[in-house]
């Protein structure tokens, strides 16, 4: 890498689970391991039917996103893959965007646009192609602009473990 990255990944912020019923999905997620529901998501251009719940709290809550799809026979698929996408939090989502792609990472269509959740999110494709060989390797790869409480979270984090380790 010759330029420095202009950004930093933080955290997990969410993780995203396809099935061809949202309702058997949350027997497992909300009815025996006791997330909550704390929202629902609803999409035809995504083809996505998802309630949005929560894992843990404050600034290192992780959604877990339960989604099916609205017709199962048109694309995306969101119920193919099972771990449909991992989010990532990042502290500058646009200089994020900008370096990734000069790197060669290959952006699904859509580009940078508000998310279920509100945030500004964009995604890297599962797979690389000749402009662009760099993708997620086969995993969807979702990227999260961080808001501040969440970025001054985990870098509390960060300068904290540092002073622990000097």
């Amino acid at each position: 890498m010759t330029n420095p990255r202009p950004f930093r990944v933080l955290g997990i912020q969410q993780i995203a689970i396809g099935g061809p019923d949202k309702q058997r999905l949350a027997k497992l997620w909300v009815d025996l391991f006791g997330l909550s529901v704390t929202g629902t998501f609803r999409s035809e251009s995504e083809n996505v039917d998802e309630d949005i719940c929560a894992l843990g709290s404050g600034p290192f809550k992780v959604e877990v996103d339960l989604m099916q799809p609205l017709d199962p026979d048109r694309k995306p698929a969101v119920h193919a893959t099972p771990l449909n996408h991992v989010g990532l939090w990042v502290d500058d989502l646009p200089k994020a965007v900008e370096w990734l792609g000069a790197q060669g990472v290959r952006f699904a269509p859509g580009g940078i646009r508000r998310g279920a959740a509100g945030f500004d999110i964009c995604f890297i494709h599962p797979k690389g192609n000749e402009p662009f060989p760099v993708g997620g390797e086969g995993v969807l790869i979702e990227l999260v602009q961080a808001p501040p409480e969440v970025t001054d979270a985990f870098l509390r984090i960060a300068v904290t473990e540092r002073h622990n380790q000097g």
